[in-house]
């Protein structure tokens, strides 16, 4: 049962929301640093976050383990190259419990609204289980945590069950089933291959064809992981390695994009090998460039999708009756059980709206008129002592979100060190400088695969504006983070 709700607020110096990589890495940053009055305000029952709620068959991480994972924290026992849901759930379980922050996290509690005191010069927060009032706030739900359902008509008329890969429904047996799956992202092409032999009868949505390539996912063997914990240095190389390979594929995506044309035949390749049927192929071949969409990884979609059993529809869903779908060319397909593989709300998450500033806007609102901005994806002008962790512009597709956070660590750390040497209460970023950060965002991302690459994603906002990637190395954010840039901000 969650705690009774409390009367009274109780303050701290820096209330984090959400409890997984980014809440608790920021935690214990903090607290190295020795800013100890820290409270983490998580909505679940457990820590995690995606990796919690994203429990669906077959999940498992697009990055190398030894890359996707603290730096102050390596892992010497991963299983495979590229860790399952469950084994990276497992690590952060385990990196609360040896961080010792478990007194400072509050589970089941949902926070329901955070609006800026001007008077008290604060922030309060209204939770299920209370009220809090914090000098600083750090929101930490990260990119993934809210299912989109997508706008299907009907979709309440269906009489079957109907759920959202990221809120799986383990209490649905589809063995025997009839199954269909709207989406074919990074999601779905880990969990069809996972049920398809278990169902009656699979069909697949697909609207634009993703970029796979292979995955390669061999076992660590004992022999190694034995290495791993016994020389640290092993383990670190592997990492730097893992991390300049990958930073590569950064360079091809933002500045060099015709050297894209090498993965495009590795991907060609992969589907001519695995694919025998012509017809098939075309229909599995992307028309847009390499990496202008998310590019995938696995060796077991386009096996899934030649069973017997396996139908794929490469047109839009129309919509939903009450015992199946209607593609849009107006065939009916009968299904009992729908699965919604359809991402999530990125550019619309709802704590946006929850979030009020200075003037009295709400962040959704400001955001709905001008689009997702903030200086270097962490702080937002209009939002004194507000930091985001993976704000806008931060998400990277070529490696480990996990380095971006730890980017953003020492910088909201300084800012929150600044406050106190200056001897000042607040600091909000000036909208100069933001329009500014702004402003070269945009002009790095024109020349990048995201805008040139002929194609639509969840990347894009509603004015087609990228407002989720870094349109650069992830080295170069890490560098344009390493000092806090106290002159662009307005403190009192």
């Amino acid at each position: 049962m969650p705690p009774e709700p409390t009367s009274e607020p109780d303050h701290h110096r820096v209330v984090i929301i959400g409890a997984g990589f980014g809440g608790l890495g920021l935690a214990h940053h903090l607290r190295r640093a020795g800013i100890t009055d820290v409270v983490l305000l998580e909505r679940a029952a457990s820590v995690g976050g995606t990796w919690r709620d994203n429990t669906y068959p077959g999940a498992q991480c697009d990055v190398p383990a030894t890359l996707y994972s603290y730096s102050f924290a390596p892992n010497p026992d991963w299983s495979r190259n590229y860790a399952d849901g469950s084994e990276i759930q497992a690590y952060l379980e385990r990196c609360a419990d040896e961080f010792d922050l478990r007194p400072a996290i509050r589970l089941r509690t949902e926070v329901t609204s955070v609006r800026w005191n001007d008077t008290g010069r604060h922030w309060v927060l209204t939770t299920t289980t209370g009220p809090v009032t914090a000098s600083a706030v750090v929101v930490a739900t990260g990119l993934l945590s809210e299912p989109d359902m997508a706008a299907v008509p009907g979709l309440e008329a269906f009489a079957g069950d109907v759920f959202h890969s990221g809120a799986w429904r383990h209490d649905v047996d589809l063995t025997g089933r009839t199954v269909a799956v709207v989406g074919t992202g990074a999601s779905a092409i880990q969990f069809v291959p996972a049920i398809a032999s278990g169902v009656g009868h699979l069909t697949v949505f697909q609207r634009t064809p993703p970029w796979i390539v292979p995955r390669t996912n061999p076992s660590i063997s004992p022999v190694r992981r034995r290495v791993n914990r016994r020389f640290r240095i092993v383990q670190r190389l592997q990492r730097l390695r893992t991390f300049w390979q990958r930073e590569i594929l950064a360079v091809a995506m933002t500045r060099r994009t015709g050297w894209l044309a090498r993965g495009e035949q590795l991907a060609r390749r992969h589907l001519e090998t695995q694919v025998s049927d012509p017809a098939l192929r075309a229909r599995l071949t992307p028309d847009y460039a390499l990496g202008c969409k998310r590019v995938l990884l696995s060796d077991d979609w386009y096996p899934a999708l030649q069973r017997p059993n396996v139908t794929l529809v490469d047109t839009a869903v129309d919509h939903v009756d009450v015992d199946g779908v209607v593609d849009a060319h107006g065939t009916h397909h009968d299904a009992d059980v729908l699965i919604m593989g359809t991402g999530f709300n990125v550019t619309h998450h709802p704590m946006f709206n929850r979030i009020t500033g200075r003037h009295g806007a709400t962040l959704g609102e400001q955001w709905a008129e001008r689009g997702m901005q903030a200086h270097l994806g962490t702080t937002v002008s209009g939002f004194p002592n507000l930091f985001l962790v993976t704000g806008p512009n931060t998400g990277v597709g070529h490696t480990s979100m996990v380095f971006m956070m730890e980017s953003q660590f020492p910088y909201i750390t300084g800012a929150l060190r600044t406050l106190g040497e200056r001897g000042a209460v607040a600091l909000e970023i000036s909208d100069t400088a933001q329009a500014a950060s702004n402003a070269e965002l945009a002009a790095a991302m024109a020349s990048t695969v995201w805008t040139t690459g002929n194609c639509s994603s969840w990347y894009l906002d509603d004015h087609g504006r990228n407002t989720t990637l870094w349109p650069a190395t992830a080295w170069a954010y890490r560098r344009r983070l390493r000092r806090f840039d106290a002159e662009n901000y307005l403190l009192y």
